[in-house]
């Protein structure tokens, strides 16, 4: 994949995320390399969820990219 094509996926995943959680932002979605526990921390965070739960909604809106 290109990295084009990553952030389209990401992009898309984002969009899936925030209709399962209306509570986070586009600022709590900021993705940068290397900074995934951060991320996964962030929407725990705002949504209350367990790290597995967040984990398993990332995996099923990104089937595509391979999002871990």
């Amino acid at each position: 994949m290109t990295k084009l094509e990553i952030k389209g996926d990401w992009n898309i995943t984002k969009g899936k995320l925030k209709q399962k959680w209306a509570k986070l932002t586009d600022d709590d979605l900021q993705f940068a390399e290397g900074k995934q526990e951060e991320l996964l921390g962030r929407i725990q965070k705002r949504t209350g969820e367990t790290r597995e739960a967040v984990e398993k909604a990332i995996k099923e809106s990104c089937p595509a990219c391979g999002c871990k």
